[in-house]
């Protein structure tokens, strides 16, 4: 056939009239050779006639040849002649042949066009016959592999039949996922080959009509088969398995030692650990790719999510936060401060514990099983869903803290919890980064300000409530330190120690900024608490200088300022508050105005007695009235001094032993050699009658500042002159001890304080 199509198609070229002109060309160009030769012995001929015989013969040779050629080229044109009545002849039985090949070349090229056509149809039917064939393989080893898992108990074991159940599970969808693009190209091109058929009638209408039929078959397969493999088949069901088993492996990765670190030390470094082992991190990644490749990463993203807070929320309560439960601020005023102060030491310490161990473990197991899919787009958002819920009950609390009733006490809970997020501010936000932790960092910062807020605000009402005098109790009746001083110099003691002295200036320094503006210049954080506990201490001078003007005795209001200036000094001079605002300035303030006190005390409660025992009154009266002048001076002072005793053991109180000494020593140096010298001035007028010896005086001083402690009972008794010798000496001894009553200094003992 393809020769026949050949000679259809090709006509046998006969000799053209080129290929004449050249053989007959050929043949003149001999004769014209021959002619020469002839004409060249000629002449040698008539150029020399000695030579004649051998030039004639040559002569009649080269005619001889002339005549051969001749007589050969006539035979050439009679051959060439016939050649071309030979080529006439073939050339017409070639054009009768052409045309009866004409139909046979057209049924060939739709023969070829039939074959192409059914080629192309046939190879993806191959191809999607071979994965049929591989789905139903892969089926069947699926269900046994699930038989094998099911009947599997050991821990190791079941999680390597696992990972093949997984690779399976793959291998099947990959199959399905074959046979679902491959049948629709398969009828495209089937149905090509019909209207191929139908529009050619290349086959007889019966082989068409039944490929037609197979057609809709296959059409009608594709339809429901091919959808039923994918989402109600074997595939399916072993997706719900999936999903099972990867629910179970995430439940056994629990958080380990949260609670040993909770009661660790307070200075051991909180370590996160590492959930799962390799096996089942590997085995947990490839469940999240196979679900995510089959549909279902909702579903697995919502498993995750709901197991891994249970199980973090599970850690968390193995710390017993009930106070958790009670988080408005209304409910937080309610409770007694004890508890409260005992639910924000744990706050703070289950708050970072929380941060740093357990969302920092769920986070690694995130990244580890989810980071593969989505290009690590979705495992973010998962760990911000697990750790959501749990951050929104810590914050809760510490926010219905800040906004609590502001009470002097709460300060020190404040900044705790300010300097507790401060410290790990940086790893909170490493820990939440990205756009999916914004909110949770937005709701820490706005947790800081909150802080920063209520830790100014209870600082600034603190110094307002004693600039107001707001404390609501009168001055002490005894001239002792009022429990406002006490409460306020241990408050303000304890805010300058290291614990509260930095973070409280970072509060005053944030806050300042942010009303001053970014900006601005603020001062530096020292000179902030300086200022602001100076700004507290002068409030507090305040109030004691009105309080003091509340007094009617005139000794009291001196008591009480001695008192009370004196404990502020002792009870500061040696802490960081005093090196916060200087020695100086604590001197000036506080000691100062205590010894000027002191010497008032004095010059109040004893110098009136002294001044009873002057002698510038004996020059006054005539020397006839000098001893009913003594006697009555006499009478008057022991009546006074009666007097004044009972007020100290009544009404007034010197509480600090060490000033209660120097008081002491100043009365007996002002009052006990006035005294001596009095009635050893005047014991000629006195004899006969019974007064008190300076011995008694200063038994009755030591039982006045010593509750008659070594105290000698004050009797009254004669004075011979033995005992006024003894008593002499002794005072006069004591007053080369002493110093000036107005040069009143602090002692240099290390006594403790009377109030703590």
């Amino acid at each position: 056939m393809v020769v026949s199509v050949f000679f259809c198609t090709h006509r046998i070229a006969r000799p053209c009239h080129t290929t004449y002109s050249l053989i007959t060309q050929f043949c003149k160009l001999a004769l014209l050779i021959s002619l020469s030769k002839v004409f060249s012995l000629y002449s040698n001929l008539v150029m020399d006639p000695k030579e004649d015989d051998s030039a004639m013969v040559k002569l009649e040779s080269a005619c001889s040849e002339l005549k051969n050629l001749l007589q050969t080229s006539v035979s050439m044109e009679q051959s060439l002649e016939k050649i071309d009545t030979k080529f006439d002849n073939l050339q017409e039985t070639l054009t009768t042949g052409s045309r009866r090949v004409a139909p046979l070349q057209s049924l060939s090229i739709a023969t070829k066009a039939l074959d192409t056509r059914i080629n192309r149809a046939v190879s993806p039917a191959l191809a999607l016959l071979d994965n049929f064939k591989r789905s139903e393989a892969l089926q069947r080893k699926l269900l046994e592999l699930s038989s094998k898992l099911s009947n599997e108990t050991k821990s190791n074991k079941r999680l390597k039949r696992l990972k093949k159940y997984v690779d399976c599970v793959d291998k099947l969808n990959v199959a399905i996922n074959s046979i679902s693009q491959d049948c629709e190209p398969a009828i495209q091109k089937l149905q090509e080959v019909v209207e191929f058929l139908s529009r050619t009638k290349a086959t007889d209408q019966y082989r068409t009509v039944r490929l037609r039929e197979t057609l809709i078959t296959l059409k009608a397969l594709y339809e429901s088969e091919v959808d039923a493999m994918r989402f109600d088949g074997l595939l399916d069901e072993a997706l719900l398995n999936l999903q099972d088993e990867y629910e179970n492996i995430l439940q056994r990765l629990k958080h380990r030692n949260i609670s040993d670190q909770a009661q660790g030390d307070d200075g051991a470094e909180m370590m996160a650990s590492d959930l799962g082992s390799e096996m089942e991190i590997e085995v947990l990644e490839q469940i999240s790719e196979t679900l995510a490749a089959n549909d279902c990463l909702d579903i697995c993203i919502d498993i995750f999510v709901k197991v891994r807070y249970k199980r973090a929320a599970k850690a968390l309560m193995r710390l017993n936060p009930d106070y958790l439960r009670t988080y408005t601020p209304e409910e937080i005023d309610d409770m007694e401060w004890e508890s409260l102060e005992t639910a924000i030491t744990l706050w703070i310490q289950h708050f970072e514990l929380a941060v740093k161990t357990v969302f920092v473990s769920e986070k690694n197991l995130c990244n580890r099983v989810l980071g593969k899919i989505m290009d690590a787009a979705i495992w973010p958002e998962c760990f911000v869903k697990v750790a959501d819920k749990i951050m929104a009950v810590f914050f809760r609390f510490g926010e219905g803290v800040a906004r609590s009733n502001k009470e002097p006490q709460k300060l020190f809970k404040l900044l705790d919890m300010f300097d507790s997020l401060e410290n790990f501010k940086t790893e909170f936000s490493e820990i939440f980064d990205g756009e999916a932790g914004a909110d949770i960092c937005l709701r820490f910062r706005e947790l800081e300000k909150l802080l920063v807020h209520s830790s100014s605000k209870v600082f600034w009402e603190f110094g307002l409530q004693i600039e107001g005098n707001q404390d609501g109790l009168p001055p002490p009746q005894d001239g002792s330190v009022p429990k406002l001083v006490r409460y306020a110099i241990n408050y303000l003691k304890y805010l300058s120690t290291d614990n509260y002295s930095a973070a409280m200036a970072k509060v005053l320094r944030t806050e300042q900024i942010w009303k001053a503006g970014i900006l601005s210049k603020p001062e530096t954080e020292e000179n902030l608490l300086k200022d602001a506990i100076t700004n507290v201490m002068e409030a507090l001078q305040r109030n004691v200088e009105s309080k003091r003007l509340r007094y009617k005795d005139k000794v009291l209001p001196h008591v009480f300022a001695m008192n009370t200036y004196w404990y502020i000094y002792m009870r500061t001079r040696t802490s960081e508050l005093a090196k916060l605002l200087g020695d100086q300035y604590m001197k000036k303030r506080y000691k100062i105005v205590a010894e000027q006190s002191a010497y008032m005390y004095q010059k109040q409660a004893w110098g009136p007695l002294v001044r009873l025992l002057d002698k510038e009154d004996f020059k006054r009266v005539k020397k006839e009235a000098i001893g009913a002048l003594v006697r009555g001076k006499m009478e008057a002072f022991v009546k006074d001094f009666d007097e004044i005793s009972q007020k100290h053991r009544r009404s007034y109180n010197i509480p600090d032993k060490d000033l209660r000494e120097q008081i002491k020593e100043a009365t007996v140096k002002l009052l006990v050699p006035a005294y001596t010298e009095f009635l050893d001035a005047n014991s000629s007028v006195l004899q006969g009658k019974s007064y008190l010896s300076p011995e008694s005086v200063q038994g009755v001083l030591d039982q006045i500042f010593y509750g008659g402690d070594g105290a000698v009972e004050g009797k009254m008794r004669r004075r011979d002159s033995k005992g006024r010798t003894e008593g002499r000496n002794s005072v006069t001894a004591s007053v080369e001890r002493s110093r000036e009553s107005k040069d009143f200094r602090r002692s240099k003992s290390n006594t403790s304080d009377a109030y703590d």
